[in-house]
């Protein structure tokens, strides 16, 4: 095999996408087909440094995250995505892991909202892709070591990811965030590894998680309003929505203006700012 098949292999997919497919404004003039390095680079949350070092072969052992970013960002298949896996010597990841394919239908409505905050979240809330204007809001969540991408891991785990909400409803978003876990949980294989992992490591590092854990709510995450605070433009008044994938448990979770806010005008100079990690 080619000695830079990998770098062959992203080349080609990355020229063969139009800028549209991927929630990028189309039109305009181009000097070569499909999307620029850096374009790609900003949509797997890479720097466009590593991923221009990636197509030209000169990175030899990339991490299964980064390849698992790199799968969705060019929007490859499941055959394509462990192709890639398996020309970077790597095996590709279980169904369930979070690094597994995302359901195509939610990437497709992940381009198609725009300038709408929103992400995708496993049946743990581990957080597996977002687009532009959900890293710009809320800073980049996918392809974070351990259990760093989980949004209930980091909440009880690290203080400082609450910043953004109001102190006044930290208790009932614990609340919210232990019960969806739960009903996680459930749902995975006895000796799932991922779940039980998190779970216990959870156990021990927050007295708070574990008196939420110990009350045995059982519930997920559903629709409601939400208030973010945010550095650069104060709070935004939203409506969290959650769209559920039957077919492989990914939630679709946005983030829009509520009726009466400022919300868009708001998300609208966060987008001019560009993505920034604020967590």
């Amino acid at each position: 095999m080619d000695d830079n098949a990998l770098g062959e292999f992203l080349r080609h997919r990355r020229e063969r996408l139009r800028p549209e497919e991927v929630g990028m404004p189309g039109g305009g003039r181009r000097r070569t087909p499909g999307l620029r390095r850096e374009e790609v680079a900003g949509l797997a949350a890479l720097s466009p440094d590593y991923y221009s070092r990636l197509e030209q072969g000169r990175v030899r052992t990339p991490s299964a995250a980064a390849l698992a970013s790199l799968a969705r960002a060019i929007r490859l298949t499941r055959d394509e995505q462990d192709y890639l896996f398996r020309l970077a010597g790597q095996q590709p990841p279980e169904p369930r892991s979070p690094l597994a394919l995302v359901d195509p239908a939610m990437i497709y409505l992940l381009d198609a909202l725009g300038p709408t905050p929103a992400q995708v979240a496993d049946d743990l809330l581990t957080v597996v892709a977002q687009n532009r204007a959900a890293q710009n809001l809320l800073g980049v969540w996918t392809g974070l070591p351990g259990y760093e991408s989980n949004v209930t891991w980091r909440w009880f785990a690290d203080p400082a990811s609450r910043d953004s909400n109001d102190p006044a409803e930290h208790e009932r978003i614990g609340q919210a965030y232990a019960a969806d876990l739960r009903a996680g949980v459930a749902q995975r294989p006895a000796g799932d590894r991922f779940a039980h992992g998190l779970v216990a490591d959870l156990l021990q590092r927050s007295t708070e998680f574990a008196r939420l854990w110990s009350e045995q709510h059982v519930a997920a995450l559903t629709s409601a309003p939400k208030l973010i605070r945010h550095p650069h433009v104060g709070e935004l008044d939203l409506q969290c929505d959650v769209v559920l994938s039957p077919a492989t448990g990914h939630r679709l979770i946005l983030f829009r203006p509520r009726p009466g806010s400022d919300a868009h005008e708001q998300i609208a100079f966060l987008d001019v700012l560009g993505a920034q990690n604020f967590a």
